[in-house]
């Protein structure tokens, strides 16, 4: 399989117009994302790219942003290289170590993570990924049933995994991410996480006492009402993929609708995660 990687770069762009793009961009078929000088490098597998649909997404932006595009081929075994150069094991608080099959264990640490990095986002280094782990680290996760949305390489769930939680159940649209994520549990020795490929839709009937979901704004706002029916009372979500500004308010807003509280929140340079809780109606 071979990728396109589109390098973006723009003139006077704000935060939100370009996780909106962003958006966009994984409706056209791109499932990578990478920060770089002055925008970001995107990647699409190349028999779904459309350029003519991204010249028509640029131009309908044309009154807010500028943007320029580069456009090259890159072959598995090119990116996966790139990887390993630039995949660093990762500590997070001191107590998980994330590291690639490639790196030698460490045995001090409470907890460690394979990750085989391949095309799937989640290897921990992202902000978003590193506060969702700190949160559940710090949650009452042993004997939980788990939801991860948008899993990626199936980090967060595996995390919880070895925290102690009962069941987890990791979903991603992209079937890289899902077939990474069954390669990366079964790397743990992970035997309760089971996956699915899709999004809210293939959600199954049941409920569960905490949802993980590291996507982005517009994705959260239109799942949190199917996250409020799976959700069990009193059950927990994590949230990450998104800014301060104007998205934790209108995602705050939205999960009112049904129940579910803002806690509290974390902040990495321009990323953040936040905690919710569903409480219980009361009679």
């Amino acid at each position: 399989m071979q990728y396109i990687k589109a390098i973006f770069k723009f003139e006077a762009i704000e935060d939100y117009q370009q996780d909106l793009l962003i958006s966009d961009l994984a409706d056209l078929g791109f499932d990578t994302f990478e920060d770089s000088e002055n925008g970001f490098t995107a990647f699409v597998i190349k028999e779904n790219f459309d350029e003519q649909s991204l010249i028509s997404l640029l131009k309908n932006n044309e009154g807010d942003f500028k943007a320029d595009y580069t456009l090259s081929d890159v072959a598995d075994e090119n990116w996966n290289a790139e990887w390993e150069k630039n995949f660093s094991p990762l500590i997070i608080d001191d107590i998980c170590y994330v590291r690639a099959t490639f790196h030698q264990p460490q045995p001090s640490y409470p907890y460690e993570i394979i990750i085989d990095p391949k095309m799937a986002f989640g290897t921990g280094h992202h902000q978003t990924t590193t506060m969702m782990m700190q949160y559940i680290l710090a949650a009452d996760v042993k004997g939980k049933s788990v939801l991860d949305m948008g899993c990626g390489t199936g980090i967060l769930a595996i995390l919880a995994a070895k925290l102690g939680a009962k069941s987890l159940m990791a979903i991603d649209y992209d079937d890289i991410c899902y077939e990474s994520t069954i390669e990366n549990a079964n790397l743990n020795q992970v035997e309760n996480l089971s996956a699915l490929c899709g999004s809210k839709e293939v959600i199954p009937d049941e409920l569960y006492d905490i949802i993980l979901a590291n996507i982005n704004r517009n994705i959260l706002l239109d799942q949190i009402s199917r996250y409020a029916e799976v959700l069990k009372p009193n059950g927990k979500i994590f949230f990450s993929g998104f800014y301060l500004d104007p998205d934790l308010g209108m995602i705050t807003a939205e999960c009112a609708k049904y129940g579910i509280k803002y806690i509290d929140h974390k902040q990495n340079a321009d990323w953040v995660a936040a905690q919710f809780e569903k409480k219980m109606i009361e009679l």
